[in-house]
């Protein structure tokens, strides 16, 4: 057999990939299961979105390689949609790029600017890709600690207190997954003078600003954020388009070059229909904001009812796709959600796999039917 390279010593397989097998098993041996773990959203897409891509099947461009900086009008629909509801000014030819995921963009920025050894600030709770794929670079994480005393923000004071010569990258993710807390009025204000002052690239993680959500912000919309920051961005949650794989980061145009090169050697190109419809997704109204939360406001209140039958409490500010729910004292994360697993047929998500401060909280998805949150609240309660 030939042996796995020394860098995937230091993962393993994604949570969820390895959960969801169990969780499958159940199902296919007449477990009624109710998945309340995974944010995939179970909703439509806009319907002129469908139409755009299903017109573009017709395209006689439709089946060619793509351009690696997506299509002109793909960038132009970006720019204009950061400048509608960010009110960010982009070049759609120099600072945006189009990618297959934000996820995807992880990986390409930290192969832009990761060498062995170098550091990367990590949340703690956090995304678990922004760890694995810096273990991935063999680069070394290091973790900033998030509480729900300073509403699961940097303590800049503790960060100043660390050895911050090696850090290359920061990762942040505003509204914060999972918790849902929004950012504070000052808080990329914050992140700006703190990249600058430390000479660190600091990306914000934004795929989750329009769920439940009133003030859609972007630490591009600071003054001089461009010189030191990146926003990744996504169509999955905001359109209901998770299988389309539709995300851009956004920034300078130094650091779009930088990404380019490696995403250029990683794939030939989005599919051209999948492009025409992100382009219909980006100039969609307010009033599919709308509409599409108050379908995740009624699923929110249900869950707010399971939480507390659970005897969980949770924070009625947070926005998102989740509601992340404090267990009681002593109660372990994911020794409970097995046993709700087991005894009620109920999947939730442990918060140890955001990280360690994640212990004693559950997170449960909005992506689920009323019937659904019905059905669970009746379990818990029985």
């Amino acid at each position: 057999m030939i042996e796995v390279a020394d860098r995937l010593h230091s993962v393993e397989e994604y949570y969820f990939s390895r959960k969801l097998k169990e969780v499958n098993l159940l199902i296919a041996s007449g477990k009624p299961v109710i998945n309340l773990g995974i944010g995939s959203p179970d909703l439509q897409p806009p319907q002129k979105v469908v139409e755009a891509l299903t017109e573009g099947l017709l395209s006689p461009n439709a089946h060619k390689y793509q351009s690696y900086q997506g299509l002109p009008e793909l960038r132009q629909a970006i720019s204009g949609f950061y400048k509608t509801h960010y009110d960010v000014n982009l070049s759609p030819n120099t600072e945006v790029l189009p990618l297959m995921g934000s996820k995807e963009g992880i990986m390409h920025i930290s192969m832009a600017y990761l060498n062995k050894g170098d550091e990367v600030l990590i949340p703690n709770p956090g995304y678990p890709t922004y760890q694995s794929v810096t273990k991935l670079m063999e680069a070394k994480p290091v973790f900033y600690e998030l509480d729900a005393a300073n509403n699961w923000q940097p303590d800049f004071e503790d960060l100043e207190r660390l050895d911050l010569t090696k850090v290359k990258l920061m990762w942040v993710n505003y509204p914060h997954m999972p918790t849902g807390t929004q950012p504070s009025a000052s808080l990329f204000e914050e992140l700006v003078a703190f990249a600058k002052k430390h000479n660190i690239l600091v990306i914000n993680d934004n795929p989750y600003s329009f769920i439940l959500n009133d003030n859609p912000a972007s630490i591009l919309n600071v003054e001089g954020a461009k010189d030191v920051c990146l926003e990744l961005n996504s169509l999955s949650k905001t359109f209901n388009m998770a299988g389309w794989r539709v995300g851009m980061v956004v920034g300078d145009n130094k650091y779009i070059n930088d990404i380019l090169k490696v995403k250029s050697n990683m794939d030939s190109g989005m599919f051209y229909g999948i492009q025409k419809g992100a382009i219909e997704a980006l100039k969609c109204s307010s009033m599919w904001f709308a509409t599409l939360n108050n379908v995740y406001r009624e699923r929110r209140d249900l869950v707010w009812k399971l939480a507390e039958a659970l005897n969980c409490t949770y924070d009625e500010n947070a926005t998102g796709l989740f509601v992340w729910a404090k267990l009681p004292l002593h109660i372990k994360a994911e020794e409970y959600i097995d046993l709700i697993l087991k005894e009620k047929s109920i999947f939730l998500t442990p918060g140890t796999i955001f990280g360690s401060q994640g212990e004693g909280y559950i997170r449960f998805s909005l992506c689920a039917q009323t019937e659904d949150l019905h059905e669970a609240i009746r379990r818990v309660s029985s």
